[in-house]
């Protein structure tokens, strides 16, 4: 695995776990929310910008990208 693709799997995982403790889920729940919305992509493929941003601009991210992914279904 390149550096490149380590950190953003860090990253990932990072988030996950900040989303986890935030909303009070299990592993298994938070990972079911996230798979849900796609959530896991957007911050692979936005990983640039996100990673630079604070745990609670990235959580407060997440609910938004969540929330546009609710109203559009």
């Amino acid at each position: 695995m390149d550096k490149k693709t380590q950190d953003i799997a860090y990253f990932v995982s990072f988030c996950i776990e900040q989303y986890k403790n935030e909303k009070h889920l299990s592993g298994a729940e938070a990972m079911q929310v996230l798979d849900a919305y796609k959530v896991l992509d957007y911050l692979a493929e936005h990983y640039e910008i996100l990673h630079t941003q604070s745990s609670q601009w990235i959580l407060e991210d997440i609910d938004e990208f969540i929330r546009l992914r609710k109203e559009g279904k």
